[in-house]
C-alpha cells in the first residue's frame, strides 16, 4: 500500500520503520530548536507531514516505547487516531509523565504511526433486551479473578 505524504517544511522526515516487521512508522519532531515540556504539561508538537490515508484505514498514533519508558514522553491522548479524509498537518500532543523537564530535539522521532483497517457500522436502537452471555453486566475487573 502507498500512501501519498506532503512535506510541509524542508525540515519534515517522512516516517520509516526500525526494522522490517514493526508495525510502526516512526514520526519524527518537525522543529527549528530544541521544545522544553515540563512536567506534567502537554505542548503539541508537528512533524511537518500532513498524508492521504486510504478509505477504510486510519493512521494510529501510538507512544515509542524507549521514550515513553526512560523519557516519560508520551502522547497525550494515548493513542491518537488520524482519520482518513483529514488532510491538515500531523501533531503529536506530546505529554510529560515525569517530575522534570524533558526536551525534544528537532528530527528527534516522537511517536510511532500504525495504519489500521476499520470495519464502518451503523448503531440501531433497540427496547427489546441485549443478547444474554455468561459474563452478562459484570464489569471492570470481573472476568480478572
Amino acid at each position: 500500500m502507498k500512501i501519498k505524504v506532503r512535506k510541509l517544511t524542508e525540515t519534515a522526515k517522512l516516517p520509516t520503520r526500525g526494522s522490517s516487521e514493526a508495525a510502526g512508522y516512526d514520526l519524527y519532531a518537525d522543529l527549528r530548536e530544541n521544545e522544553s515540556i515540563a512536567p506534567h504539561e502537554t505542548k503539541m508538537i508537528g512533524i511537518g507531514l500532513s498524508m492521504e490515508l486510504p478509505s477504510g484505514y486510519f493512521g494510529a498514533v501510538f507512544a515509542r516505547s524507549g521514550l515513553a519508558s526512560r523519557e516519560s514522553l508520551r502522547p497525550a491522548n494515548c493513542v491518537g487516531v488520524i482519520d482518513s479524509d483529514y488532510r491538515g498537518p500531523f501533531m503529536v500532543p506530546l505529554h510529560n509523565d515525569g517530575e522534570t523537564t524533558r526536551t525534544v530535539e528537532p528530527g528527534e522521532r516522537i511517536a510511532q504511526l500504525i495504519i489500521m483497517p476499520y470495519l464502518p457500522v451503523t448503531f440501531e436502537a433497540t427496547e427489546e433486551e441485549l443478547s444474554s452471555t455468561r459474563r452478562g453486566e459484570s464489569g471492570f475487573g470481573s472476568t480478572g479473578k
